[in-house]
């Protein structure tokens, strides 16, 4: 049984890019001991971290517990490093508990076996814990998870339960919607702060603007929704009072903000207005119906965070470049003095916009290799942001 002090190793896991910034996240939120890999970070925390990681990461995918890591190249290996794990203090005589993972580079190769064997050790452990020859699974979903990669098993149970992306506001979708995870990881990464104006001229269904409003308000983005832990035995309810009371204490929702969400199409623009009110930030953000060629603001030294067409994803290959095009004439027109953060899978990008990058960051979006253009603009003559 684990206990309010104990600390307990978690996995948060992300799309490949965003490791460091989820890493980023885990610190600000006072978790320092950490290890960033590819796909994940793994760090040491109280159990109380089960629940602030899960109401506070922007941008991980899901938040694991890890239960075990040991090397097998047998199945025999599999199931005995399997068994000798404690899975009695997590799972409880009732618990429903799936197993799913993946195999990468290793001796072991079929997942479907390694799923029947990690099943069977766990339910032996249990066996001899709970005195009982079957289990009726009809209680809490503890998801067991592994990954076994050049013959190193990691176990792991899902704490988050549905992915960390869905906060509970998107309910109408638009064409090739971006995650509220990656969203989130392109306004950290652009390192944007709520005192500058922020535009995002291809805002589709509005997830970059409303995840940067909650980012503006102090809004943790696991407050309206639940989690598969909040229904575990030994992760005290006090724990999810106490995380879910920070949460609305932290919260600023008056703060004044400059966001700015403009979409050639009327219909989304509606959906945006909506998913605003859902996500109790639309007072915060002004949606307007603008084409890209009328973007521009009355404010300066701000920053665009954008997701515009982009062939695998929508539209065609020829129009989109002439877009950036017109995105670049635009921004140069407009916008001199902002700076300005694009994901887009086109290589040719900067040929299109006319300029090269300062730098860039290779990303995935819904499993496209894709890569975020960062343009810097100059920094303020002065500490007024409004032009007179």
């Amino acid at each position: 049984m684990a206990y309010m002090e104990d600390r307990v190793q978690l996995i948060a896991t992300a799309v490949f890019g965003v490791e460091a910034v989820v890493a980023r996240e885990l610190k600000h939120l006072g978790y320092e001991d950490t290890i960033t890999e590819d796909g994940k970070v793994t760090f040491t925390a109280p159990v109380s971290a089960i629940c602030r990681a899960n109401l506070w990461l922007r941008c991980a995918d899901r938040v694991f517990l890890k239960m075990g890591e040991f090397e097998a190249k047998t199945f025999e290996q599999l199931f005995e490093g399997t068994k000798a794990l404690p899975w009695e203090d997590w799972l409880t005589a009732d618990a429903v508990f799936p197993v799913t993972g993946s195999c990468v580079r290793s001796t072991l190769m079929s997942i479907s076996d390694c799923q029947s064997i990690i099943k069977k050790a766990i339910v032996e452990r249990l066996k001899k814990k709970y005195r009982l020859e079957r289990f009726p699974e009809n209680g809490p979903r503890y998801k067991v998870v592994f990954w076994i990669l050049k013959d190193v098993v990691i176990l792991g149970m899902d704490t988050s339960g549905d992915g960390l992306h869905k906060r509970g506001y998107r309910r109408r979708t638009t064409p090739a919607p971006l995650k509220e995870t990656l969203a989130s990881a392109l306004l950290l990464i652009s390192r944007w702060t709520p005192e500058k104006p922020l535009m995002d001229p291809f805002c589709g269904s509005g997830t970059i603007p409303i995840e940067a409003a909650m980012m503006g308000l102090n809004l943790a983005p696991g407050l309206n929704r639940s989690f598969d832990a909040q229904y575990w035995a030994n992760v005290s309810p006090a724990l999810w009072e106490q995380a879910v009371e920070e949460g609305c204490d932290l919260a600023n929702r008056e703060k004044q903000l400059q966001i700015f969400g403009y979409d050639f199409d009327e219909d989304a623009i509606d959906a945006c207005r909506f998913h605003a009110r859902e996500a109790e930030v639309d007072h915060a953000i002004h949606f307007q119906v603008r084409p890209v060629k009328e973007a521009s603001s009355r404010f300066e030294y701000g920053v665009v965070v954008t997701n515009p067409p982009y062939g695998e994803r929508m539209g065609d290959k020829a129009q989109n470049a002439a877009l950036y095009g017109e995105m670049s004439d635009t921004f140069k027109k407009n916008l001199e003095t902002w700076s300005f953060y694009v994901i887009t899978s086109d290589l040719a990008f900067e040929q299109h916009f006319g300029r090269k990058a300062d730098k860039k960051r290779k990303l995935y979006n819904g499993g496209i290799l894709c890569y975020l253009y960062q343009f810097y603009g100059p920094k303020p003559r002065s500490f007024q942001n409004i032009r007179p």
